[in-house]
């Protein structure tokens, strides 16, 4: 549940830069979003990782 939390915590970290580049056309946080989505990509994928090798163990 502790890397859930820590997606969760990513996601609200990119707002601030979604809100300033999509609202204000900041380059900028254009390019810290970009970086913010590709840190939520590889934690999700840790998720889903997890999560299949908790499923196949009960197995």
């Amino acid at each position: 549940m502790e890397k859930f939390k820590h997606l969760k915590e990513l996601i609200a970290a990119a707002e601030e830069d979604a809100t300033k580049f999509y609202d204000k056309a900041n380059g900028a946080a254009g390019t810290r979003l970009r970086k913010a989505m590709m840190d939520i990509k590889n934690a999700a994928q840790e998720i889903r990782n997890s999560v299949t090798e908790l499923k196949n163990k009960e197995k």
